[in-house]
């Protein structure tokens, strides 16, 4: 099949893998920052040409695309952007979130019309936004777009054919996953008038053939393209450790999920990806290591001192408030204290445990839903600290594998496109990448029960009925 290409456009930076498309073995790479600002789409597509810069694509046959989710190019008549790119991480959004929440009768209505409740982050929420904000400039909109649909348009030299695939289209609040189709009325309640939204292609489909001749395949946003690269299937999860946190997982089918808790989501093979996210997450660690006066290594050094339980200091992580469970004016709180348990490895096991017990309740949410979890994947730079490996796989109820540093989105990317590419029914088998697995004995999964118990406990009396 020859040589293939993934690209990952982050909110920062652009990063090319070219790959053997029979072996997946990474053949070049390239990267470069954004030189503009990062909602300038037309710096995501300057660092494009950085990141390929000195023939980096010149043999390749076809290329994939992922990008940062849930961003809008909302575009004129004539397909040039009306304003900045809206993108996923702006907050400001959040009040006409919750306007829209309203207007369709509530929590419910959403969940059962495209499988999630908006929030800041969906575009449904960012057109609604616009409209109440500057209504002339939305007046203006007759399409709208997400980043990775803009920049596989401008790489094909924007044809009148506009696809994206059902993985970002799951995440915009007018595309339901369960029944595979727009609901317009939707996109049309929030910006005010009709527009056009792009065709919805399938995972081994093409978004057309450049004149060179290099094969563009459906692409999607970053999340899936990692969860592909990474090899995730059925009885999988992934738990990824950023300042805030995310549990997601391949399932069979669509949740629909009344509180908003779970959104249902679109993987890049067909299958679905609901996903359950909190806010606070290595946040918490970092919050406890200045506490202490040291770094994420020395806090972690610190809690290996300690034991499970931690002498009975319990941290509830709602540092910012937290999603899950909804409680987005709390606090953290620090419970347990007696003159035994005020020593600094103490209270720096009670973060780590405070931080993986709020994933845990967001993986059993999951769980309690028929999701199947067998294997966790644990991501981002905190999952290489000894006390998250050495509590991790007893507090998540599961084997624990930690894959070697890569980037699994545009790998993702580039198997897309070797999928499109070879015109099979089933994507291309690459290697699954190098982990470290770490498993729990009969002993630390007992301990783990008893951890989460105690932080159970302290939750529902601090937070009655936060899980209903």
């Amino acid at each position: 099949m020859g040589i293939v290409a993934g690209l990952d456009s982050a909110a920062a930076h652009s990063r090319l893998v070219v790959c053997d498309a029979s072996s997946g073995e990474i053949v070049r790479q390239g990267s470069a920052d954004h030189p503009g600002e990062r909602d300038d789409p037309q710096s995501w597509l300057l660092s494009l040409g950085e990141a390929a810069a000195g023939g980096l694509l010149g043999d390749v046959a076809a290329i994939g695309v992922a990008a940062q989710q849930q961003g809008v190019v909302a575009l004129d008549a004539s397909g040039a952007p009306v304003r900045p790119a809206l993108l996923g991480n702006d907050l400001a959004m959040q009040g006409a979130a919750t306007d829209l929440v309203d207007a369709l009768g509530g929590r419910e209505g959403w969940a059962q019309a495209v499988g999630a409740v908006p929030q800041a982050a969906h575009p449904v929420a960012k057109l609604r936004w616009l409209s109440r904000t500057d209504p002339e400039t939305a007046s203006r909109v007759v399409e709208v777009m997400q980043p990775h649909d803009w920049l596989t348009w401008q790489l094909l030299g924007r044809p009148s054919r506009r696809t994206t695939d059902r993985g970002d289209a799951s995440g915009t609040g007018y595309w339901s996953a369960a029944t595979e189709s727009y609901r317009p009325d939707l996109a049309e309640l929030a910006l005010g008038h009709p527009l056009t939204l792009p065709q919805v292609i399938g995972p081994a489909e093409t978004a057309g053939t450049t004149p060179e001749g290099l094969l563009i395949s459906a692409g999607t946003g970053e999340t899936m393209a990692a969860a592909f690269g990474l090899g995730v299937g059925i009885g999988d999860a992934v738990v990824s450790l950023g300042a805030s946190g995310s549990v997601f997982a391949v399932h069979h089918r669509a949740l629909a999920d009344p509180t908003g808790t779970i959104a249902s989501f679109a993987d890049a093979t067909g299958l679905h990806l609901p996903v359950v996210r909190t806010l606070n997450a290595v946040r918490v660690l970092r919050g406890t290591a200045e506490m202490l006066n040291t770094d994420l290594d020395g806090l972690s050094e610190l809690a290996c001192r300690s034991t499970p339980g931690s002498y009975g200091l319990v941290l509830l992580p709602y540092l910012e408030g937290e999603r899950t469970p909804e409680l987005p004016h709390t606090a953290g709180s620090l419970h347990g204290l007696r003159r035994e348990s005020m020593r600094p490895e103490h209270l720096a096991r009670a973060a780590f445990e405070g931080m993986l017990c709020g994933l845990a309740d967001a993986l059993d949410l999951l769980r309690g839903r028929g999701v199947q979890v067998r294997r966790v994947f644990l991501l981002g730079a905190a999952a290489g600290l000894p006390a998250v490996r050495a509590a991790a796989p007893g507090l998540l109820g599961a084997r624990v594998a930690v894959p070697e540093p890569a980037d699994y989105t545009a790998l993702g990317a580039a198997r897309q496109a070797a999928w499109a590419a070879s015109g099979e029914t089933a994507p291309p088998a690459w290697p699954a990448p190098a982990c470290q697995v770490f498993e729990a004995s009969e002993e630390d999964t007992a301990v783990g029960r008893a951890v989460r118990q105690q932080y159970a406990t302290v939750r529902e009396q601090t937070h009655p009925g936060a899980f209903g």
